[in-house]
């Protein structure tokens, strides 16, 4: 196995007894040093499953899986020291403070992040020292993220990390993982958030029925820009549509028809989330 990426899987399978078909079935992936990668899938396709492997959560039944140059199933605490992991469920310290929590799980880090810097990094340098059981559910969502960075990783596992935010909140928590990333933390991100995946991922990748069925950038995934455009104006008082490979002249043919502004005139290509429907079906 290689040390030149930060995740690199191969042939990845696990089952659960009582299922009638695996929970991954032979599963292939790589994520490079640095690299934020979103893997998107609808439930049951597997993601967490993935996830809670490459974390050392939870066996497999086979494959080769190397996290940081390791395989989780082997790993030890100076492994675990190098990895942060926000997962699904929230953080449930109703009666701690933010800031005494991460003061406490500091301590189990060779080289932890400061902190006070971490509570003023996720937006909650204001509520440090009020009761975790008084926070809203976007403040608890960002105190989960704290703990997940707290220990200063090499690399970081979201699994669903903005479900329940509103949209403001959802937009902090993007800029927020957007500093990580900058700062060379690689990011493994679940979403069924599309535009968040969009805003936040190098490179996507699509698993269905436990296996990764497409990879790309999100502008190249299933060859996105080539796909048609659709051209919309008015004309007569309706709206006409022409869906088009070649958008830019059908634009110049409605501007010389119309003699300059074409009235109404739009121009559209499938979005990511048109894309990723059409590949589940």
């Amino acid at each position: 196995m290689t040390q030149t990426a930060a995740i690199r899987v191969r042939g990845l399978r696990k089952s659960y007894p009582g299922s009638d078909r695996p929970a991954v079935d032979g599963l292939d992936l790589d994520v490079a040093h640095g690299e934020v990668v979103a893997l998107l899938g609808p439930n049951g396709a597997g993601k967490t499953t993935t996830v809670e492997i490459l974390e050392g959560h939870r066996l497999r039944d086979g494959g080769e899986v190397a996290v940081l140059g390791v395989d989780p199933a082997r790993a030890g605490q100076a492994w675990r020291a190098r990895i942060g992991v926000v997962s699904q469920h929230a953080t449930d310290l109703a009666e701690l403070r933010p800031a005494e929590v991460l003061r406490h799980f500091a301590r189990y880090y060779p080289a932890p992040r400061d902190p006070d810097r971490v509570l003023d990094l996720v937006g909650l340098a204001d509520v440090g020292r009020r009761q975790v059981r008084a926070l809203s559910g976007g403040q608890r969502r960002r105190l989960d993220v704290a703990l997940g960075i707290i220990g200063g990783p090499d690399l970081l596992f979201l699994d669903e990390p903005s479900t329940g935010f509103d949209p403001q909140a959802r937009r902090d928590f993007w800029r927020l993982i957007r500093s990580l990333a900058d700062d060379g933390t690689t990011i493994l991100l679940t979403t069924h958030y599309l535009e968040e995946a969009e805003a936040l991922a190098d490179r996507l990748a699509v698993i269905a029925a436990g296996r990764i069925t497409a990879e790309g950038t999100p502008a190249t995934l299933a060859d996105r820009q080539h796909r048609p455009a659709t051209v919309s104006w008015l004309d007569g008082g309706g709206v006409r549509t022409l869906p088009t490979a070649t958008p830019s002249a059908t634009v110049a043919e409605l501007i010389t028809r119309f003699g300059g502004e074409v009235p109404g005139l739009t121009v559209t290509r499938p979005t990511l989330e048109d894309v990723y429907l059409e590949m589940l079906r």
